[in-house]
């Protein structure tokens, strides 16, 4: 993969993540927040960036978003290498949702 197909798909990354997190803001902006991780005040200005200003922001060469899994607890519990404690796939990723939901509540 060329530099320039990585960059396109970082922009393409970029427009995808922009317009759906304002979808989400419009539809319900408190369940936005906690299912993007995002502040008050950035859902505020993402929910009024006409399409112009979301093309010219996902434009940059870098990401918008990011992973909000950082740690080998909830890495694990989402793809199963600790399927020997638990056996229930629904269960594992409760517990991975739990988790990542605590978190969240902690940065706030």
């Amino acid at each position: 993969m060329t530099n320039e197909q990585i960059l396109s798909e970082i922009r393409d990354a970029n427009l995808t993540y922009l317009m759906l997190a304002q979808k989400l803001i419009r539809v319900d902006q408190a369940e936005a927040l906690f299912r993007l991780g995002i502040s008050e005040e950035a859902a505020e200005i993402i929910g009024r960036l006409s399409m112009g200003q979301m093309l010219k922001i996902s434009s940059s060469n870098m990401l918008l978003c990011r992973f909000r899994i950082d740690d080998d607890i909830v890495w694990g519990l989402l793809t199963n290498h600790n399927l020997g404690r638990v056996d229930n796939d629904a269960t594992t990723r409760l517990h991975a949702s739990i988790l990542m939901a605590g978190r969240y509540a902690e940065a706030l």
